[in-house]
C-alpha cells in the first residue's frame, strides 16, 4: 500500500484502526484515563503505539476485509461515536471463533452501527441467526442498509429493547443451551447479569465474548463512585474463579475474554 504517516497500510484502515481502538488499555501501559472502548491510544515508545512498525506489520499481515464490512467500518468512523465500534481485527477473531464452533445461534448484546453483526452474520450459515440487540434504532439505520446489501438481512433479527428483557423472553420461550456464541459489549453496569444469562442461554462448548475488560486501564484502580469500572473489575474476579467456564483475557482491542462453556 502507500506510505501512510501512521501506517503503511492503506488510509481507510489505518483510520479505522486508529479511530475504533485497536490499542489496547492505555490506562495499563501509560497511565492515561480514557473513554469507551480505546478512545485514547498508547504512546509512539510502547510496543503497541499507533506508530509502532509492530502493529502496522499485524495490520499488514492479518487483517481482511469484506467489501461491505469496510464500507461500514468507514460510516462508523466518521460518526461522532465512532470509537465505540469493536475494532476490526477483534471482530475478524469474533467471526472466526463463530466459523470455527460451526455456529448457528448468535446473541449480540450491543449493536451500535451493525459491523461485529454483520461480521458474524457473514460466516453464518443461510439459516443461521444473530439476535442482535440494542436500544437505540438510530445507530443501527446506518449499518441496516448495509446488511441489506451483502444479502445477510434475512440473518440478522434486529430487537431494540433492553437487552434483559429480550433474554428473559429468549429463556421462557425454551431457548436455554440452544445457542452457540454471545457477544457483550453494551452498558457495563449489566454485565454481569448479561453474562448470567448468557450463559443459561449457550451450549456446552459455546463461548461468550465480553468486552472492553481492560477498560483503559482503569481497572487497575477502580473508583469508588465509578459504578461501570467497578461493574467489569467485578465480573472479571469472579470469571477468574467461575467453574463453569474455562476462560482467555485477550489484550485486543479495549481487552476481551473468551468464556468458553463447559
Amino acid at each position: 500500500g502507500v506510505e501512510m504517516p501512521l501506517f503503511s497500510v492503506p488510509k481507510e484502515v489505518a483510520v479505522g484502526t486508529a479511530m475504533l481502538g485497536v490499542a489496547f488499555a492505555t490506562g495499563v501501559l501509560a497511565g492515561e484515563r480514557g473513554g469507551r472502548a480505546g478512545a485514547r491510544m498508547l504512546g509512539p515508545k510502547t510496543i503497541m503505539g499507533k506508530s509502532s512498525p509492530l502493529w502496522q506489520y499485524i495490520l499488514d499481515h492479518s487483517l481482511r476485509e469484506h467489501p461491505i464490512l469496510k464500507k461500514l467500518r468507514l460510516l462508523t468512523a466518521d460518526h461522532p461515536c465512532g470509537r465505540m465500534m469493536v475494532s476490526c481485527d477483534e471482530a475478524q477473531l469474533m467471526a472466526n471463533l463463530v466459523k470455527l464452533i460451526k455456529a448457528k445461534k448468535v446473541i449480540e448484546i450491543g449493536v451500535f452501527t451493525g459491523y461485529n453483526t454483520l461480521n458474524m452474520a457473514l460466516v453464518l450459515p443461510d439459516n443461521g441467526r444473530v439476535i442482535a440487540c440494542d436500544i437505540n434504532e438510530e445507530y443501527v439505520k446506518i449499518g441496516k442498509p448495509l446488511w441489506k446489501e451483502a444479502r445477510v438481512e434475512h440473518k440478522i433479527d434486529l430487537r431494540i429493547k433492553p437487552a434483559i428483557q429480550t433474554l428473559d423472553e429468549l429463556l421462557a420461550s425454551g431457548e436455554a443451551e440452544t445457542f452457540d456464541f454471545a457477544f457483550i459489549d453494551a452498558d457495563k453496569e449489566t454485565y454481569n447479569e448479561y453474562y448470567e444469562k448468557c450463559l443459561r442461554l449457550l451450549r456446552k462448548g459455546g463461548i461468550i465474548a465480553i468486552d472492553n475488560v481492560l477498560w483503559s486501564g482503569r481497572v487497575l484502580k477502580p473508583r469508588k463512585d465509578d459504578f461501570e469500572t467497578q461493574s467489569i473489575h467485578h465480573l472479571n474476579e469472579k470469571l477468574l474463579r467461575d467453574a463453569r467456564v474455562n476462560i482467555s483475557m485477550l489484550p485486543m482491542g479495549d481487552g476481551v475474554t473468551l468464556a468458553f462453556k463447559l
